[in-house]
């Protein structure tokens, strides 16, 4: 399988959480390989609790942020749950000024995530 793997999960019981491979994401490709393993996750896999650690992460291009929220279109339409943390003062105030902090549930660290799921 020479499919590069954009993503890590980890299994919390029913929850599945999510760190990301690539520090920075922008690459068109490399954005088109991520969103598929994504919806892989929820389409195929039939996940149900999704948490989307962005602690690695140190970049996203808008076109990244155009994929995550296809990404939640598609949590929503299988009725599953999603939830972002670890995400930089830097992103999230992007997710603040885009109004991303009120699509997105996003909370500071893995802990609180998995506690609130």
């Amino acid at each position: 399988m020479s499919t590069p793997q954009r993503i890590n999960t980890v299994e919390f019981g029913e929850i599945t959480v999510v760190t990301f491979n690539d520090s920075k994401i922008l690459n068109e490709q490399e954005i088109q390989e991520l969103g598929q393993e994504l919806y892989d996750l929820v389409e195929k896999d039939g996940r149900k609790k999704i948490i989307l650690n962005f602690g690695a992460v140190e970049f996203l291009s808008s076109a990244a942020l155009g994929k995550l929220i296809g990404f939640e279109k598609r949590i929503k339409l299988n009725s599953a749950e999603l939830m972002l943390t670890n995400i930089r003062p830097e992103i999230y105030e992007v997710f603040a000024i885009t109004k991303l902090t009120k699509l997105f549930e996003i909370k500071d660290d893995e802990a609180d995530a998995l506690a609130l799921m």
